[in-house]
C-alpha cells in the first residue's frame, strides 16, 4: 500500500513540475512577445564610401607618400608631379601679364609730352608752308598776264599750295590725336588683354597647384596604384582611398513594415564581429520596390518586394569594427514616436 501512495505521489510531482515548467515557459514566451512587438528587426551591410583620386594633370610622379592600410588625414598630401613643366608655364604667364599691364598703362597716360611737343611744332612748320606757297601761288598768277610767267609755272605754284594746305590739316589732326590720348576702343582692347593674360596666369597656377594630390578627407588608403617614375594621363587613378565618415548601411524593409520606419528613426546596429552596438538614424527610404537582392539575409526565404533603407550610423560611434561589405543586423524600434525625427541624411 505504501509504495502505490508513493508512486502516485511521485506521479503527481511530476505532474505538477511539468504544470509549473510549463507555466513557466508560457510566461516567459509571453514575456518576449511582448517585448518584441514593437521591434522591427532588419538586415544590411555596411556600405563605406570609397573615393578613386586622381591627377587633373598628365606627369611624371615624383613622390608617393603612403602605402595600402596608413591612416590619412584630410588635406594630407598623398602624391606628387614633376612641377618643372608647370612652374615654367606659370613663369611665361606672367610676363605675358607683365606685358599686357605695360600696353593698357600706356594706352589709358597717352603719349608722352615730348609727343605732344613734336606734333605742335610739326603743325607749325606746314603752316609755314602753306603760307610760304600760297604767296608764291600769288606771285606767279599775277605774273602770268604780263607774260612773265607761265601756265606751267601758276600751275605747279597752285598744286605746291594745295599739298601744303593738306599737310597742314593732317598736322592739325595728329595734334589733336596726341593732346586727346587713344580711343576709348583701344583702351577697351588693351584691357581685354590683360584679362586675357590674368586668366591664362590663374589657370596656369592652377595646374601647378594640381600636381599635387592632396587628401579630401579622413580615411584610410586601400589601394597604391601608382609608383614614383611612372608616367600618368590626367585622370589616372593614383589612389583607392576609403573614407572613415560618414559611415552607411545598406538594409532592405519589406512593404507590410513600410509604415513603421521613417527618416531620422534611431536605430541600433550589431555586427557578428563584436559586441558593441551602433547607433544610428535612417536617413533613406527608396521610393521605389525592388525585388529582394541575392545578398540580403533575411529571416523569410521567399521572394519579395522591398525598399532600400541607407542607414548612417553616429559619428560619435564610428570605428574601424564596421567595415565594407560587413553583414550587421539593424533594430528599429517602432514604439518610439518616428515622426519626430526630422533629422535626414
Amino acid at each position: 500500500m505504501s509504495r502505490i501512495f508513493s508512486s502516485r505521489t511521485a506521479k503527481l510531482a511530476i505532474v505538477i513540475v511539468v504544470i509549473i515548467l510549463g507555466i513557466g515557459a508560457a510566461y516567459v514566451w509571453r514575456a518576449r512577445t511582448n517585448g518584441d512587438a514593437g521591434l522591427l528587426r532588419l538586415y544590411g551591410n555596411v556600405d563605406i564610401r570609397e573615393v578613386q583620386l586622381a591627377f587633373r594633370q598628365p606627369g611624371r610622379v615624383t613622390e608617393m607618400a603612403f602605402d595600402e592600410g596608413d591612416s590619412v588625414s584630410a588635406g594630407a598630401r598623398l602624391a606628387a608631379l614633376d612641377a618643372q613643366p608647370y612652374r615654367d608655364a606659370l613663369a611665361s604667364a606672367q610676363a605675358s601679364v607683365k606685358v599686357a599691364q605695360a600696353d593698357l598703362a600706356k594706352l589709358r597716360r597717352g603719349l608722352r609730352p615730348q609727343e605732344i611737343t613734336q606734333a605742335r611744332e610739326a603743325l607749325k612748320q606746314a603752316q609755314a608752308a602753306a603760307t610760304d606757297t600760297e604767296r608764291n601761288y600769288q606771285r606767279q598768277s599775277s605774273l602770268l598776264a604780263s607774260g612773265a610767267s607761265s601756265q606751267r609755272t601758276v600751275d605747279a605754284a597752285r598744286t605746291a599750295r594745295d599739298q601744303a594746305t593738306a599737310g597742314v590739316e593732317a598736322a592739325k589732326a595728329a595734334l589733336s590725336q596726341a593732346s586727346e590720348g587713344f580711343r576709348k576702343e583701344d583702351i577697351a582692347a588693351g584691357e581685354a588683354r590683360l584679362a586675357a593674360a590674368q586668366a591664362a596666369q590663374a589657370q596656369a597656377a592652377t595646374a601647378l597647384a594640381d600636381t599635387e594630390l592632396r587628401a579630401p578627407s579622413d580615411g584610410t588608403v586601400i589601394a597604391r596604384v601608382r609608383e614614383p617614375g611612372s608616367m600618368v594621363a590626367s585622370q589616372s587613378t593614383v589612389y583607392s582611398l576609403s573614407l572613415d565618415k560618414p559611415v552607411y548601411v545598406r538594409a532592405y524593409v519589406g512593404e507590410p513594415d513600410l509604415g513603421r520606419i521613417a527618416p531620422g528613426t534611431p536605430v541600433r546596429v550589431m555586427s557578428d564581429a563584436s559586441d558593441k552596438v551602433y547607433r544610428g538614424q535612417i536617413g533613406f527610404i527608396s521610393p521605389r520596390a525592388e525585388f529582394t537582392p541575392k545578398t540580403v539575409e533575411t529571416t523569410d526565404l521567399r521572394t519579395d518586394l522591398v525598399y532600400r533603407l541607407r542607414i548612417v550610423i553616429d559619428a560619435a560611434d564610428s570605428d574601424q569594427g564596421l567595415r565594407q561589405g560587413m553583414p550587421v543586423t539593424i533594430e528599429v524600434d517602432t514604439n518610439a514616436d518616428a515622426g519626430s525625427h526630422t533629422g535626414k541624411r
